[in-house]
């Protein structure tokens, strides 16, 4: 019989193996990271804090703001520690707990961001019920709808990988443990971990795809509709931050996951769009593009100045 060592760590080989370079990219990922936290904490805050921003939209974007609070922190923080550490390794188990709540994150994003294409449906096609239809109480099951759809299919998917037995190469050709990097590396055949992600999915592409695709068709027809340029650019403007919030998330996302592992560089760079650079983008999106939220901003900074002065 053929002797079998069980792996008990793997080794992510992350984005470069030339110190100089990883010692520039640590600095670059850190800077990132900060202004990814601050840019979100603050969003998260000004929501809070200001009773004008205590309606629906923006309480679905205070929920983003700390998904992708939480989508940065899962992955950056180990790539960080790599950069300036020789032994790239993690545990089995911490792998697989990074990729449990990294298929969370994700997933509830998506769920979220299709909350929010349905919400700027109602707002702009039928602003005199908007505030019937879309209250609080329903946006609390919405978003507790969204977490539960991440949580179980980050569940289901976690599950299934503990059948799975590493005992030959423990070298993720990535900078964190996503789920289709590990399943090269089974010595079992994880045909039905592979099923269960394809499934997975392919359900949520099918849950949420079809809402966005929908709501943004009959907004894209409303504004066409109004005959003022000036009513057509402020509809717009309501809109356009999240539709390019979901064009970031959901194009990069999609080619990832559709596509097989291959381990390339362009693979890592995609990732790196998803699950680091759409979190940074988001508040600086949604803060430079929305005047309720640059107003919101000047309030507070003036609340700030008179409590000091």
């Amino acid at each position: 019989m053929k002797n079998i060592s069980i792996i008990t760590e793997f080794v992510l080989l992350g984005l470069s193996s030339d110190p100089q370079i990883q010692t520039v990219l640590f600095v670059l990922f850190l800077g990132i990271y900060l202004l990814t936290l601050m840019g979100n904490l603050v969003m998260i805050l000004v929501i809070r804090v200001d009773s004008h921003l205590h309606t629906p939209m923006y309480f679905f974007l205070g929920h983003l703001s700390f998904l992708d609070l939480s989508f940065s922190s899962v992955t950056v923080p180990k790539m960080l520690q790599n950069f300036l550490s020789q032994k790239k390794s993690i545990s089995v188990w911490g792998c697989i707990t990074q990729s449990f709540f990294f298929t969370l994150s994700g997933g509830t994003e998506a769920c979220l961001l299709s909350a929010m294409a349905y919400d700027r449906y109602a707002a702009i096609c039928h602003p005199l019920v908007y505030t019937m239809v879309i209250n609080r109480p329903l946006c609390i099951v919405i978003v507790s709808i969204a977490w539960t759809m991440g949580f179980l299919i980050s569940l289901m998917n976690s599950l299934f990988i503990h059948k799975l037995h590493f005992c030959e190469s423990n070298i993720i050709p990535h900078f964190s443990c996503e789920l289709p990097p590990l399943f090269p590396l089974s010595c079992t055949d994880p045909i039905v971990n592979e099923i269960l992600l394809a499934v997975s999915c392919a359900f949520l592409g099918l849950l949420t795809l079809p809402l966005i695709l929908f709501s943004y068709s009959r907004i894209i027809s409303a504004i066409l509709s109004i005959r003022s340029s000036k009513g057509q650019a402020k509809a717009f403007s309501t809109c356009s931050s999240h539709l390019i919030v979901v064009l970031l998330f959901y194009g990069t996302a999609l080619f990832r996951y559709i596509s097989p592992a291959s381990g390339s560089v362009l693979e890592r760079v995609i990732s790196i769009q998803y699950s680091v650079i759409t979190s940074l983008l988001n508040p600086l999106i949604y803060s430079l593009k929305n005047q309720e939220v640059k107003a919101a901003l000047q309030r507070m900074l003036k609340q700030q100045k008179c409590a000091l002065g």
